[in-house]
């Protein structure tokens, strides 16, 4: 998978970096994701669902919080065609942030590194093509959804 957090991204599209300025727990995952897709809000609330242990945290790429850890890594901010994963000190985009994820959740979900057996450019291309289409295809909001009671305990930002 690919670490974020020992690779520098390129300057053209890090505006102004920041760091967040709300601290969180780093033993807890964090997943930031785009609050206005269904796709993405869908896998937030499937994340949620399967995390019995409650140990993920959520932000929205739309709020402060969020797009100061997209610009501390070095992601664009005007337009959210990733999330991004931490775990452990380690961040993670792409199709590797949802191998990230489903690896914390254990087994079955685990199950899923067998996706890092694909060459990364076909991975990437698999992730942008759906990334890219994902409001055609699953649709948006006009604004950030409000949260269930559930995930508003463990929403940051």
């Amino acid at each position: 998978m690919t670490d974020l957090s020992q690779s520098s991204p390129s300057p053209s599209n890090r505006p102004n970096p920041s760091r967040p300025s709300e601290p969180f727990d780093t033993n807890h995952p964090l997943i930031v994701f785009d609050g206005v897709c269904l796709l993405c809000s869908g896998f937030v609330r499937m994340v949620v669902r399967l995390d019995r242990q409650d140990r993920f945290r959520f932000a929205t790429a739309q709020s402060p919080f969020g797009e100061a850890l997209f610009r501390q890594y070095g992601l664009r901010t005007d337009a959210y065609e990733t999330n991004l994963v931490l775990v452990d000190g380690a961040a993670f985009t792409r199709l590797d942030s949802f191998v990230a994820v489903m690896s914390e959740l254990g087994w079955p979900w685990r199950a899923a590194k067998v996706l890092l057996l694909l060459p990364r450019p076909l991975r990437d291309w698999l992730y942008d093509r759906i990334a890219k289409n994902r409001y055609a295809l699953f649709g948006r909001r006009d604004r950030c959804d409000v949260p269930s009671a559930e995930l508003r305990g463990r929403l940051i930002g």
